[in-house]
C-alpha cells in the first residue's frame, strides 16, 4: 500500500510481490495449484479480448488481478471507511458455507499481491476447485477459512509458516528495484472475481471492510470480459494516482488453454 501498514511482517518477508505473471504462477504452483496460471492482459477494452480478437483471453476467465498506483489520500480514505464501519457495528462478519465469496482481511505488511492471488483461487467455481491439489497448502487454508470468522481467518493466514515459506522467495524475485518491509510501496493490488454462489462480480481487497458486491453498479452484468473490465476501467480512471499513472492487469486462466 502507499501508506505504512500497521501490521508487522512476522514470518512473512514484508516485501511486495512484483506484478509478473511468471512470479504469480510459480507462487500458485508452490501453494498447490499446478494447472492454472496468470497471464498479462494487454487491453482493458472488451472488444480487444473477445474470442477471435487479437488479444483474446482463454476461457474460462477465473479472475482479474489489478495493481495500480494510489494516493495517500485514497489509502487513508479506505482505512477511515473501514474503521467507521467497525465503530458503527457494520464491520464485515461473514463466514460459513452461505458466504458468497471467501474474503481475508489483510494483516500482513505489503502482501496485497498475495491476498489478490489467494482471493482469486479461493473463489473458483466448485468445478474450478478441482484445480487445487487435495491437502496442499492452499487447499488446507481454504477449507479451514470457510468456517472461521473474519478475524480468526486473517490470523490463520498471518501465522501460516508454510505459506510464508513459499511467499518469501517469490517476493525477492523480479527485475524492479527490491522493496523492503519498511519501504512505502508504489501500488496496490485488488482482485475482481465472480462469486461461485451467485455469479455477482466482487471486488476483493484485504484492506477494505469486506468483499464489495458490484452487481448493482454493473446492472447485473456478470461477464468478466464486460462487467469485470468495466470495474478495471473505473479503477484506472478514478482511483489511480494521476501524478503517477501506472497499472498492470493479469488474468487467472487454465494452463492448457
Amino acid at each position: 500500500m502507499a501508506s505504512p501498514n500497521p501490521y508487522l511482517p512476522d514470518q512473512f518477508s514484508g516485501i511486495p510481490l512484483e506484478s509478473d505473471p511468471a512470479i504469480f504462477t510459480d507462487l500458485l504452483r508452490g501453494l498447490g495449484v499446478p494447472s492454472l496460471e496468470f497471464r498479462d492482459v494487454y487491453s482493458i477494452q472488451t472488444e480487444d479480448l473477445l474470442p477471435g480478437a487479437g488479444l483474446a483471453l482463454p476461457s474460462p476467465l477465473h479472475a482479474f488481478v489489478l495493481v495500480y498506483t494510489t494516493t495517500p489520500q485514497y489509502e487513508e480514505g479506505i482505512r477511515a471507511e473501514r474503521q467507521k464501519a467497525r465503530d458503527e457495528g457494520r464491520g464485515y462478519a461473514g463466514y460459513g458455507e452461505s458466504e458468497p465469496v471467501v474474503w481475508w482481511e489483510q494483516k500482513i505488511r505489503h502482501a496485497c499481491g498475495m491476498f489478490a492471488l489467494i482471493h482469486a483461487v479461493a473463489n473458483l467455481s466448485p468445478v474450478g476447485h478441482n484445480y487445487i491439489e487435495k491437502d496442499s497448502l492452499l487447499d488446507k487454508l481454504i477449507r479451514e477459512a470457510v468456517s472461521l470468522k473474519p478475524t480468526e481467518r486473517a490470523d490463520a493466514l498471518k501465522h501460516s509458516d508454510g505459506i510464508a515459506k513459499v511467499y518469501n522467495p517469490a517476493s525477492e524475485r523480479g527485475t524492479s528495484e527490491l522493496l523492503h518491509a519498511d519501504d512505502e510501496t508504489p501500488g496496490h493490488y485488488v482482485c475482481f472475481v465472480p462469486s461461485p454462489k451467485n455469479g455477482h462480480i466482487y471486488e476483493l481487497d484485504g484492506g477494505k471492510n469486506g468483499p464489495v458486491d458490484h452487481d448493482e453498479y454493473l446492472g447485473g452484468d456478470r461477464d468478466m470480459l464486460s462487467g469485470g473490465l468495466k470495474l478495471v476501467r473505473d479503477y484506472v480512471e478514478t482511483k489511480m494516482d494521476p501524478a503517477r499513472p501506472h497499472f498492470h492487469l493479469m488474468a487467472l486462466v487454465s494452463s492448457d488453454a
